[in-house]
Order: C-alpha cells, then sequence, then structure tokens
C-alpha cells in the first residue's frame, strides 16, 4: 500500500508523463531508426504501425503507473491491440525485444524531466517493472501464436501426406505443400511403424529432427500404426532413409523410388506400402530396405505393380534375348544352381551356361548365381508364363 507521499509523487509524475506522452513515441521511432538495421528495412507502412504499437505501448504505461493496482499489462490488447495480425509475422520475438529496449532508452534521458522531484526512483522501478511484464507477456503472445502455427502446420504436413497416399497429388496439395516451404527435389516415400507407447507427435519430431541432422526436408504422417514419411532432397535415398528407420518402431522400413517430385509421389507411396505389406516374406530383410528388393514378395502379396515389373521389366527382356537363355536359366535353377547339371541337361559346355547367365545378369540387372535375385528370377519366370496363357474358352 502506497504512503501518502509515494501517492503525491506518482501524481505528480503523472501528470509530467501525460504531457510529455506525445513527443515519446516520435523519439522512440527517431531511436530505431538510428539503431535498429531491420527497422529501416521495413516498408513505410509497417514502420507506421510500429509507431502506433510504440505509442500504444507508452500510453499503457502511464495507465499502469497512475494505477494505484499495478496488475500485469495485458499485453495482447494494450500494446500489440493496435497493430494488424500481418505485423506479428514480419516482427519477430527479437524485435520487439529490441522496440522495448530503445522505448526505455528513451524515457530513461528524460527521467529526472518526467519524474516529479524526489520521485526518480519511484519511476525508474516503475519502468523496470512494467517493461519487464511487457517482455514476459510479449514472449506469451509469441508463444501461442507458435504453438498455433505449429498445430496448424501438423494439419497442413497430415493432408499433404493423405493426399499422395490417396493419389489426389493436384495443384491444392502443391499449395499445402508451399505453405509449408516445401521446395525439395526429388522425393521418396518411406513407410514403416511408429515405436510402441509412443504418441505420433513425439514420432513426427523425431523423425524432424534426424532429417535436419542429415540435411534432408521431410513431411511425415502417422495412421494407425503406420508411419509415412516423404523426403526431399536426398541424393542417395537410402542413406537418407537411416536415421529416419532408426526413430522407427520394430519391423521393416521400406524405402520407395525416387521419383522427380511431389506430383510423382504417389509412385513412390505405393511402393513403398506394398513392401511394407509383403515384407513379412523376408523376415532377414535388411532395415531399411529398398521396395525394389522386395519384389518377388510384393508380387505374391498381389501388388500388380511388382508383377507388371517383374513380367515387362526382367521376363520379356530375356524372351526377346531367346529361348536358349530362357532354357538355360530354367534348368539352372530346377538344377540348385548347379553348373554341371545345366550343362549336362542341356549339352553344352559350362561356359556355355556361364555366357548364358551373365547374359541374364545383363538383361535384367539380376545375378542367377545370387539366392535372392536367383528367387526373383523365379518369380519373374512364373509370372511371365502366367502372362502367356491362352485364355479359357
Amino acid at each position: 500500500m502506497d504512503t501518502t507521499n509515494e501517492a503525491a509523487l506518482r501524481e505528480q509524475t503523472t501528470l509530467r508523463l501525460e504531457k510529455a506522452m506525445g513527443s515519446f513515441g516520435t523519439a522512440a521511432l527517431a531511436k530505431m531508426e538510428q539503431q535498429l538495421p531491420w527497422f529501416r528495412r521495413m516498408p513505410p507502412e509497417q514502420r507506421s504501425w510500429i509507431g502506433l504499437v510504440a505509442q500504444a505501448g507508452i500510453a499503457a504505461f502511464v495507465e499502469w503507473f497512475k494505477s494505484a493496482e499495478r496488475t500485469r499489462p495485458a499485453i495482447a490488447g494494450e500494446v500489440f491491440g493496435t497493430a494488424p495480425r500481418d505485423l506479428m509475422r514480419s516482427v519477430k520475438l527479437q524485435h520487439t525485444i529490441d522496440m522495448i529496449r530503445v522505448i526505455i532508452d528513451v524515457v530513461e534521458t528524460r527521467l529526472d524531466e518526467l519524474a516529479a522531484p524526489g520521485g526518480e526512483a519511484q519511476l525508474r522501478e516503475a519502468i523496470l517493472r512494467y517493461t519487464r511484464d511487457v517482455a514476459f507477456g510479449a514472449a506469451q503472445v509469441y508463444a501461442r501464436a507458435a504453438e498455433t502455427r505449429a498445430a496448424w502446420d501438423a494439419r497442413l504436413e497430415a493432408l499433404v501426406v493423405n493426399a499422395v497416399l490417396r493419389g489426389e497429388v493436384d495443384d491444392g496439395m502443391h499449395s499445402w505443400a508451399a505453405a509449408l516451404g516445401w521446395t525439395s527435389k526429388p522425393v521418396t516415400v518411406i513407410a514403416g511403424y511408429t515405436p510402441e507407447d509412443e504418441e505420433p507427435e513425439v514420432t513426427i519430431d523425431q523423425m524432424q529432427l534426424a532429417s535436419r541432422r542429415a540435411r534432408v526436408d521431410v513431411l511425415a504422417g502417422v495412421q494407425g500404426r503406420r508411419v509415412i514419411v516423404i523426403v526431399g532432397g536426398a541424393a542417395d535415398p537410402l542413406e537418407a532413409s537411416r536415421p529416419i528407420a532408426a526413430k522407427c518402431g520394430p519391423g521393416p522400413v521400406v524405402v520407395g523410388p525416387q521419383v522427380g517430385d511431389l506430383y510423382d509421389s504417389t509412385v513412390s507411396a505405393r511402393a513403398a506400402l506394398a513392401g511394407l505389406r509383403a515384407a513379412a516374406g523376408w523376415p532377414d530383410a535388411p532395415r531399411p530396405v529398398l521396395a525394389a528388393e522386395l519384389l518377388p514378395e510384393r508380387a505374391l502379396d498381389g501388388d500388380e505393380e511388382a508383377r507388371r515389373y517383374l513380367v515387362e521389366q526382367v521376363y520379356n527382356p530375356m524372351c526377346a534375348a531367346g529361348a536358349p537363355l530362357l532354357d538355360t536359366l530354367t534348368t539352372y535353377l530346377e538344377q540348385g544352381s548347379s553348373l554341371e547339371a545345366t550343362a549336362r541337361l542341356l549339352f553344352v559346355h559350362p561356359n556355355t551356361v556361364r555366357y548364358r547367365l551373365r547374359r541374364v545378369a545383363e538383361l535384367t540387372g539380376l545375378a542367377p548365381t545370387d539366392g535372392r535375385n536367383a528367387f526373383t528370377l523365379r518369380i519373374a519366370l512364373v509370372l511371365g508364363r502366367f502372362s502367356e496363357r491362352v485364355p479359357r474358352p
């Protein structure tokens, strides 16, 4: 509770503040122009709004100082209420602190003139308390704005991921991605599972942190237990997926093929999800694993794109190269990958078998002498023969 003398000093100082209040805004703007480079770079309209904010802050201080009950100022309404909402996007928290510091300096340089005789300490203490409360209030305003923006960004991110999974990759989806600052090319989609007993938001935050360390951009979304991550700007998709895979829960992590941009990202997403479903057929698959390495499991699981690829890119080139190539590969696989047994059954020299197997590897990129590749070739042979079946009448 103020004493009578303190109340009288406050009243006298208040009168002096009210008389000088009009010149404070002009002096504060002049000093900001002199000391703050970011303020000088602002367009005239925004600088005029800054002037109104400064004037509002000074007026709010005078009202606060005059009141016997010194409650914390309502920073959002009293100080920033005069400015348009767009100004919050242009003026950062650090800029706000700079503004407060300049206004303090302006008031303190005229402290002896503004305070009633004997009221200098009272006014100085009031200035410190008020500016402290304004600084805390400004931090709360920016924190709320950041939380709102983060929540909005999370919704946009989920919309982009859902659009990619549904194949609705249109200009509307690109505008959502652009609002998130997405400009990265090329693009890869990664699919895995969320960690057990972990909130989806935590999983996504961890993946975004890992992606920043790997210097790639990501958009992530969680659907049930699945987590879908769109990675942009990665030179090596498999290498870029490793830190993201480390944040996934138990189970496979599948990397879709790299595509040019978001317009083609649905292709990568379909392959990654098909691989995730079929990965159970290859328990020893590496983690992460490329969707292309799961082609036989995907084909057996009913993935039409994998079946089409194995027929068109594996079986058909061997067919075009001639029947001996197919006969040699078929015999070699049926004889347990034995060169000698294959050569005996085909009545050819083992070197001929070796040549034909090398030719298969050149045409398909799959070496029959490798166990995993041999399995893929066997599935391609079966699917190719299915494709040549004469339909039943």
